[in-house]
């Protein structure tokens, strides 16, 4: 027992390291702060040219893209974009290239969310506030849209939490987030206690989230 502690829940590790750890949680934040509402509007504007336009030839480009980024693994997505596009002559910076890949890879997941959220709404809907005078676009915006974002809330949050935990790929480029500080401390004190709190640093920020989502599968599943 002496022995766990010494290595994983080390206090005196955490007192060294905790102010580190700290600014790596602030860029994690911030980072989810880019990232998040990104993925959102580009998944928005997926799911509105797959569910939106009558031409076959827009729906079927829309479904490669959705398939090709949802199996292609994000980490390979950034390596390519932040490592490979200097070879065609562009240079992106660290946090630009992560936005990059971060919005290809999650327009693709929240644009499936969104597009449930649409085919959730009944027809009904658009045809009744185009009857009132607005135009399509207004209608989308002010009766649609709205729904179809309440009826997948809770899985947008919980693919939020999980964008939240996949930012710690940004540091295959380096970028100081919390888990990489996290990395750097372990290799500088020769234990891994670092590691441990920097996964509950990860549980102090991301458990009020969950119990959130609990809350609203819980509402969702009273209410059918």
């Amino acid at each position: 027992m002496d022995a766990l502690l010494t290595n994983f829940f080390n206090l005196e590790v955490f007192r060294q390291v905790l102010p580190f750890l700290l600014q790596g949680l602030l860029t994690t934040i911030g980072l989810s702060a880019l990232v998040i509402p990104l993925g959102l509007v580009g998944g928005l504007g997926v799911a509105l040219l797959a569910t939106q336009t009558s031409r076959r030839w827009v729906r079927f480009l829309v479904a490669v893209y959705v398939d090709t980024f949802r199996a292609l693994p994000p980490i390979v997505l950034l390596i390519f974009i932040y490592f490979g596009f200097p070879f065609l002559g562009i240079d992106l910076p660290k946090l630009l290239a992560v936005a990059l890949g971060f919005l290809l890879n999650n327009a693709a997941y929240y644009g499936e969310i969104f597009r449930a959220g649409f085919l959730s709404v009944p027809s009904g809907q658009m045809e009744a506030a185009r009857s009132t005078g607005l135009t399509r676009a207004q209608a989308l915006i002010h009766v649609v849209i709205p729904q179809a974002v309440h009826n997948v809330l809770p899985d947008l949050l919980g693919n939020s939490i999980e964008v939240v935990k996949l930012t710690t790929i940004a540091s295959v480029v380096a970028l100081p987030e919390l888990l990489r500080i996290a990395r750097d401390a372990q290799a500088l004190v020769y234990n891994p206690s670092p590691i441990v709190l920097a996964a509950l640093l990860y549980l102090a920020l991301l458990w009020p989230l969950v119990r959130w989502l609990s809350r609203l599968e819980h509402k969702n599943l009273m209410a059918r």
